[in-house]
């Protein structure tokens, strides 16, 4: 980004102290890492959730070594530390108002090992990315996000992403075979190496002494035991994963695997080992169109017996919406009844025998479910690739939608596939009874794990009491139903508030023990999946005043910024639209000087 003559807000408000900012430049090799502006402030205080912190400093991190002494100089001067890569998190845990440490940019290689087997990957890197240098060798990694483009591997390993296909069995934590981390007192530790838990009961004495404490807690509670099971049998990221602490004798292996799925509030990730899954050369999808959402779910048994890798939900808004896409596929854009429902459909196999197999299996189910029109499969790439440009475009294009000046909310539940209907049937009578207009259903349907998404201003005392109470209920259902109320997209601030009601005060002190035992100052990340105010979900809400009509639509998902030709020169797309946003605001800035120095600073960085 060029330099410009904006002001420096570490000399116009007390946003970042002499001493924190001394501190932080000390820890990096060059001062202009740590940067303060109010353009660079406002330009990365936002992530694709629904949330807005605005940084004291932003630091870009070149090395682990530079994320040690960042992470020392965090806990000396009491100014808590976030961590962001991609920026594509969708429940508010790569946000801060202390000091945020950018390390997408510096963290950015790969090493295939093995022929492909294994792969070395830093927090940086894109899974698309990934899996391009992956494909020569006929592998691919296991999660597979709908936001694999902007989605970076230190996200994903944060979140413990999966995905459309990889379900519980192929996901980070199932994938991961090593990973390198920065522990808040500032400790590195390769957990790869042959003395490794030695290493860390030399390095982290009481680390090693209180993982072996709470394993052996866990253990000897029959009830806990059954609950870590149940709700680990599904996709579930909720909490921490405390299954870690059955799954695993040697401290070191907890240790990396509680990580996994932490959002930043243990440690990071500087690099990680994964095994890779073989990419099934032959595929064949299908979009299967029903009168409803009751026929699409109650189909669901029958296709997941059959073998189908994805089933992919859409609603009938999803289905509207996806009308006005380029290069929709003409089932969709032909459709006259407002009220269907779609399953994308696909089945992968390593010979085209097999494929031919599961296709024909596939196809002798249609005439059974109710269709309400013909099923027609494709293996041709084109065809193929119009489908999930609709799938997975659907976030960012219903979002885009939305009334203009309010806020789109999404949020990921997940219950047993045999609740799947219910469940969706009486998210959309909250729907109505909270008057929440053109909320969506999608997702994951073959994992009970669906997204729905709510817009609203999320402005004044009548919105937020009706966005709580609309919490309330919908938190009553899904663990009415068994489920979690977070399956890929991470606990955030957004769920942090109900982790008790879902494990219990039992495993929710285990959880407070874990992140004590890890981070005792509680500097990293703090506010995520831990938090004491049963009210942090209706704090800090992002609203988004009208700019001009064509950047409106913008939700800040962050799916431009890796494409973005200038984006290691100036602003992104995103960073351009939230500053300007941010300039537009009254209570953006502290005094209006510094607004007009933000204004000017936009100006020259066009």
């Amino acid at each position: 980004m060029p330099r410009s003559s904006a002001t420096d807000l570490s000399a116009v408000t007390p946003a970042a102290s002499a001493g924190m900012l001394g501190a932080l430049r000390a820890a990096v090799s060059d001062p202009l890492q740590v940067k303060t502006r109010a353009i660079d402030l406002h330009a990365n205080a936002h992530d694709a959730s629904h949330f807005l912190l605005v940084p004291r400093a932003v630091v870009v991190a070149g090395n682990a070594e530079e994320v040690g002494r960042l992470l020392r100089a965090s806990m000396s001067q009491g100014v808590p530390l976030t961590f962001r890569s991609g920026g594509t998190s969708l429940s508010g845990q790569a946000l801060t108002d202390g000091v945020l440490v950018d390390v997408r940019r510096n963290f950015t290689k790969i090493e295939v090992l093995d022929n492909g087997a294994r792969v070395r990957v830093q927090p940086g890197v894109t899974v698309r990315a990934l899996n391009a240098r992956l494909a020569r060798y006929g592998r691919k990694f296991g999660p597979d996000p709908a936001s694999e483009s902007a989605a970076t591997i230190g996200g994903v390993v944060a979140n413990n992403s999966s995905g459309m296909a990889c379900g519980t069995v192929d996901n980070v934590y199932q994938t991961l075979e090593s990973l390198t981390v920065v522990l808040p007192s500032g400790t590195v530790l390769d957990t790869g190496e042959a003395d490794a838990d030695a290493r860390l009961r030399s390095l982290e004495p009481d680390l090693h002494e209180g993982l072996v404490r709470l394993s052996q807690r866990v253990r000897g509670n029959a009830a806990s035991v059954a609950t870590i099971r149940r709700q680990f049998a599904m996709k579930n990221t909720m909490g921490y994963g405390v299954n870690s602490l059955l799954d695993f004798d040697r401290p070191v292996d907890m240790l990396a695997h509680l990580i996994i799925g932490s959002e930043g509030t243990l440690g990071f990730v500087a690099e990680a080992v994964f095994r890779t899954i073989p990419r099934q050369a032959h595929v064949t999808t299908g979009l299967l169109v029903f009168p409803g959402m009751e026929a699409a779910t109650a189909a669901l048994p029958a296709l997941v017996g059959s073998g189908a890798a994805t089933l992919e939900l859409m609603d009938a808004l999803s289905l509207r919406v996806g009308q006005g896409l380029p290069d929709t596929p003409g089932i969709i854009r032909d459709l006259a009844v407002q009220e269907h429902a779609a399953l994308l459909v696909e089945y992968h196999a390593d010979r085209a025998e097999h494929l031919t197999d599961l296709s024909e299996g596939g196809l002798m189910l249609m005439p059974a479910l109710g269709l309400s029109s013909p099923a027609r499969f494709s293996t041709d790439s084109a065809t193929r690739a119009e489908l999930w440009h609709l799938r997975k475009g659907l976030y960012a294009a219903v979002a885009g939608a939305r009334p203009a000046g309010t806020t789109a909310l999404l949020e990921d539940i997940v219950v047993p596939v045999p609740a799947l209907g219910r469940t969706c049937m009486e998210l959309i009578e909250l729907f109505d009874q909270y008057q929440y207009r053109d909320s969506v259903i999608f997702g994951h349907a073959k994992d009970g794990n669906i997204h729905f998404m709510l817009t609203d201003g999320f402005t004044g005392a009548e919105s937020l009491e009706r966005y709580r109470a609309f919490t309330e209920d919908m938190v009553d259902l899904v663990l009415g139903e068994g489920g979690s109320l977070k399956a890929e997209h991470g606990t955030g601030r957004v769920m942090a508030p109900y982790v008790r009601r879902q494990y219990g005060d039992e495993l929710y002190d285990v959880m407070r023990s874990l992140k004590r035992l890890f981070d005792p100052a509680g500097m990293l990340n703090p506010g995520v999946i831990m938090n004491d105010d049963p009210d942090v979900h209706l704090r800090d809400i992002k609203t988004t005043p009208l700019v001009a009509e064509e950047v409106d639509r913008c939700v800040s998902c962050g799916y431009c910024e890796p494409v973005c030709p200038s984006r290691e020169i100036t602003l992104t797309p995103r960073q351009r639209i939230v500053t300007l946003r941010a300039s537009s605001r009254r209570d953006s800035m502290a005094i209006p000087r510094s607004r007009r120095s933000l204004r000017r600073t936009i100006s020259t960085a066009r």
